[in-house]
């Protein structure tokens, strides 16, 4: 019985609501992300967090060894679409609470989810380099959002999260894809352009939300831990599909958007809506 409460317990915090205060949401608009402490309890990242691992070491496919990996290889095993997966994971990937802030981080009606996936450095795993997610993806708003959420305490030495603050409005590097060249590139022009960067440690239950042409990287995982982390991209509900403009969106259009119509928004079953007011 208890363990049923737990759950129910569990639950209920996915779908409360977090109140993101006004401060926050101009620190995102201004700069391009946010950290925001006491997000999930110890409870809900210990239970969702284990269901989460079994799922990596179970579908992940990158066995080769590190010094055999690219540097993308290198940076994390990145196993998506959990939420298609296991009906738990599913629970955690729709959190109501979690896309609720999103929504009010983007200030718009509410969001879709665009995909999940877990992204674990391994202990000696390289460094992520520099990069801007909506690259990536075929759409035409930059109304786009990605949650990380460390499973664990996050100190530096597993390689947080590091945002160029403010980087989403230049035009810089948004035909990079993440490699050295991009870290090499974006690095040297980041400082040409005095940007300040934020890296910093995560506390246990402390998330962040970035836009989809924020600069972001991480550095090495020196622990004896894997690092740990969740992530969901959601975007707005009303978000249109453009024209894909690189082989990446090409294939992102298809895995994760289904080929809806260019033009047209992404409602099919793939991308539910998570929260709307």
């Amino acid at each position: 019985m208890e363990a049923t409460i737990d759950k129910e317990t569990l639950l209920s915090e996915l779908d409360s609501d977090y109140v993101v205060n006004p401060e926050a949401i101009a620190f995102y608009r201004r700069n391009g992300y946010v950290k925001l402490k006491h997000v999930l309890s110890p409870a809900v990242l210990s239970h969702y967090g284990d269901i989460i691992t079994d799922l990596v070491f179970r579908l992940n496919t990158l066995t080769k060894p590190m010094e055999e990996r690219s540097t993308y290889e290198r940076a994390f095993l990145q196993i998506m679409n959990l939420w298609r997966e296991d009906e738990q994971a599913r629970e955690f990937v729709f959190s109501r609470r979690l896309a609720k802030i999103a929504t009010d981080l983007m200030g718009v009606e509410g969001v879709r989810l665009y995909h999940d996936q877990a992204l674990y450095k391994e202990p000696s795993g390289g460094i992520t380099p520099w990069h801007a997610d909506q690259f990536y993806w075929p759409l035409a708003s930059p109304n786009t959002v990605t949650v990380w959420i460390p499973l664990q305490d996050t100190p530096m030495k597993m390689g947080p999260l590091a945002f160029a603050e403010g980087s989403q409005n230049v035009e810089i590097g948004r035909d990079i894809e993440i490699s050295d060249e991009s870290e090499k590139i974006l690095d040297d022009e980041l400082r040409k352009q005095n940007f300040d960067v934020n890296d910093t440690p995560f506390e246990l239950g402390e998330v962040s939300y970035h836009a989809g042409w924020t600069f972001h990287r991480a550095g090495p995982n020196q622990s004896n831990s894997p690092r740990k982390v969740m992530t969901m991209i959601y975007m707005d509900k009303d978000q249109i599909i453009m024209q894909p403009r690189n082989q990446y969106q090409i294939a992102d259009h298809a895995k994760w958007l289904n080929n809806v119509p260019v033009g047209s928004k992404p409602e099919d079953e793939l991308n539910p809506v998570l929260f709307s007011y």
